[in-house]
């Protein structure tokens, strides 16, 4: 099944993966101090939406730019990185406010 998957199960997979990882932060928030229900339910969808998206990416793997074949992980990991920084700056009040208060950092 997964020796060649299709574009429908690799965005199945990246959604799943991605909706566990925004169903921990939708529970995990709280103990940060936000207790926003809009906050919580946008960062569930926005890493669902991150999942499918570099599922989508994992297809291409020449990058044009470098000149290159990139493996899956490295794409993989370069669009995460690239999307939490563009989630930091649309909501970077929330998110400047919970780091400054030291409970994010322990």
């Amino acid at each position: 099944m997964f020796s060649k998957p299709s574009i429908l199960t690799r965005i199945t997979v990246g959604k799943l993966v991605g909706l566990l990882i925004g169903a921990f932060g939708f529970f995990a928030l709280p103990a940060f101090g936000v207790d926003d229900m809009r906050m919580r339910f946008g960062v569930l969808f926005w890493y669902a939406a991150v999942g499918a998206i570099i599922a989508m990416a994992g297809v291409i793997t020449w990058h044009p730019v470098l000149k290159m074949k990139m493996p899956w992980w490295c794409m993989g990991t370069l669009i995460g990185a690239w999307m939490n920084f563009v989630l930091i700056l649309i909501a970077w009040n929330v998110f400047a406010t919970m780091m400054a208060d030291g409970q994010f950092w322990g």
